[in-house]
């Protein structure tokens, strides 16, 4: 569904839901903020493994973690390689209002984002997922930019869900809990910690000490498993 209705948010998320309701289930890929803020309850949550799609930080944010001032980065989905994250099952009663508000914090005006679903390979089986994805050409995506640069990012980039640098402890520190292993994310926190911007110990900025802080009360409320008892998973807790 990614490019249609020329970018009218309304209309593709029409769209969607009606793509949703054919499929059944609604399942949702997290790689990022979603594993660690999902805002919403999931009846149901699995690890998973994308192919062809790799988690980057290459997505420019003026809103959510920088301003067109100082932009900021966020991650993306891109093609190529393979990703680990989690899938979430919606639960079926609240699914449509869920879908709604979570097309409002990822498709915000039309949205940067180009919105598919994927094969998402589980412990027990295939699922097809709604994952959020970023285009090459997309006039946000900015490439793989140079360290110093990066690191004038994590220094400088705030928006209204706070820091680039935040964003990005949260979502190390929310993978390594779960035993997902990214070999770029923690480069960059290796990068962030010579710099002096996280504290050496536990790979956090200074105002922000535990993983995940500010979206513990919604991430607990996560489930592994409310259907049956094969689709509980042997992680840690997925937020």
């Amino acid at each position: 569904m990614s490019g249609c209705c020329a970018r009218d948010p309304d209309a593709m998320l029409a769209l969607l839901r009606a793509e949703c309701s054919a499929r059944g289930d609604v399942w949702v890929f997290g790689y990022a903020s979603l594993i660690w803020r999902p805002e919403f309850d999931a009846a149901e949550h699995r690890p998973a493994l994308v192919r062809g799609w790799h988690r980057a930080l290459r997505m420019r944010s003026q809103i959510n973690r920088g301003t067109p001032q100082q932009p900021g980065l966020v991650f993306a989905l891109m093609p190529g390689g393979a990703c680990r994250g989690f899938v979430y099952r919606m639960r079926p009663e609240a699914a449509d209002a869920e879908l709604e508000r979570l097309w409002g914090r990822e498709m915000v005006g039309g949205g940067i984002y180009d919105p598919r679903f994927l094969p998402c390979a589980t412990p027990q089986g295939t699922v097809p997922a709604l994952t959020f994805t970023l285009s090459r050409r997309s006039e946000h995506y900015t490439g793989r930019l140079p360290d110093e640069q990066v690191l004038a990012i994590l220094r400088h980039a705030r928006g209204r869900y706070g820091s680039t640098l935040e964003y990005l402890a949260a979502t190390a520190c929310a993978l390594r809990e779960r035993g997902v292993h990214d070999r770029e994310i923690e480069r960059l926190m290796r990068l962030a910690a010579r710099a002096g911007l996280v504290d050496r110990a536990v790979d956090q900025p200074p105002a922000t000490r535990r993983c995940g802080k500010r979206s513990e009360s919604r991430s607990a409320s996560v489930s592994t498993s409310t259907s049956t008892p094969a689709s509980s998973t042997g992680t840690p807790t997925a937020g």
